[in-house]
């Protein structure tokens, strides 16, 4: 297998295939941390007008659109740049209409996953968020050809599981409960779906040409930008929006290390996809919720409910038997003579049924 994008960032201590694994699963949570933490400063805390030394008139930026329009720009900036420091060709490696139904059906996710949470309750968004397993495996299966054995859906249907109900049985008595709706479950059934597609046609774009992370990236926020852009103008929030930019430099700072944190967070999860497939991602983007809620218990000394401790074990025991039948696999390889070979650990993540057979992800 040829080495993948990050492959010549890191030093030897980690080729290792488990570690490259931690740390593409660390900074995809790292980055998605950051993103929140900024994204939260610039729609949540007030801005002023520079003669207002007073603070008086407390001003909100409302316009995600726009802040979605300036971390595509970036994005296709740091691309080209990349590009070019890598000597590689800008032409586009697939049909310019793919790299647009990727755009297309990544702002369809992100539409209905935050429509949604008007109309639903929180246990269902909960599951939402902890089921985008399942629906990458279907999606797999019916656009790549993939084959999953009935235990690799137990174990996924065990970690889906176990995620959701580390989330329900914690402490969620400030959410308050709403009813179900129709067209809310419609909405979180849409979302899990255009989410799973988007990474799996990500996956196939680069299974199917040799294209790069900085290629895709390019060509995928060029469609997002024009979309991005469509929004605004029809919306009437495009020149409103270039006026609060001029009038509140803070908010500009702001708005581009959130860019510039999209980004990195895009590479990672480019790479990610690239080399270990739609499925790695989807699981590290479920387990994310155990992680990050056991991380913050550890900071703030909150203690877990006797249920997170039996779901988490659920978990992390379900990867880790996953990974124990893997090696074992491996082992009878080695040992049955002839011509029959196990994969390497790169062989392995480079095949097309692989990604969750080669999980693990631990608390950090």
């Amino acid at each position: 297998m040829p080495p993948s994008d990050s492959d010549k960032f890191l030093p030897k201590l980690v080729q290792n295939q488990y570690a490259r694994m931690a740390l593409h699963a660390g900074g995809i949570m790292v980055s998605l941390v950051m993103y929140g933490l900024l994204q939260e400063r610039i729609m949540q805390q007030p801005y002023y007008d520079q003669d207002d030394t007073s603070k008086t008139w407390p001003l909100y930026f409302k316009s995600s659109a726009y802040l979605v329009l300036n971390n595509r720009m970036v994005a296709v900036f740091i691309a080209i740049v990349m590009m070019w420091l890598r000597s590689e060709d800008m032409k586009n490696r697939a049909p310019i209409h793919k790299f647009a139904l990727v755009s297309l059906s990544n702002t369809i996710a992100t539409f209905c996953q935050y429509e949604a949470l008007k109309y639903v309750s929180f246990p269902t968004q909960t599951l939402g968020k902890c089921g985008k397993i399942i629906p990458v495996m279907i999606l797999g299966m019916s656009l790549s050809g993939k084959k999953y054995t009935w235990k690799e859906f137990f174990v996924a249907l065990l970690v889906s599981a176990g995620c959701a109900l580390f989330v329900l049985t914690g402490d969620i008595a400030d959410h308050k409960e709403k009813s179900d709706t129709m067209y809310g479950l419609l909405l979180m059934v849409v979302y899990l779906f255009s989410d799973g597609f988007t990474s799996t046609l990500q996956e196939k774009l680069f299974r199917g040409t040799e294209m790069s992370t900085y290629n895709q990236m390019f060509y995928v926020n060029i469609c997002s930008a024009t979309i991005s852009l469509a929004t605004l103008v029809f919306s009437g929030e495009f020149a409103s929006s270039m006026e609060f930019s001029t009038k509140h430099p803070d908010f500009l700072a702001n708005s581009l290390f959130l860019s510039l944190t999209s980004t990195g967070g895009q590479v990672v999860i480019l790479m990610t996809i690239k080399e270990f497939g739609a499925l790695f991602f989807a699981t590290v983007m479920t387990v994310r919720q155990v992680i990050s809620i056991i991380l913050s218990c550890l900071i703030y000394l909150h203690p877990l409910t006797t249920g997170q401790w039996v779901s988490a074990a659920l978990v992390f025991g379900a990867i880790y038997y996953k990974d124990t039948q893997m090696r074992r696999a491996h082992g009878h390889s080695h040992g049955g003579g002839g011509h029959s070979h196990a994969s390497t650990p790169s062989e392995s993540a480079a095949s097309d049924r692989i990604p969750l057979e080669s999980i693990r992800v631990e608390p950090r």
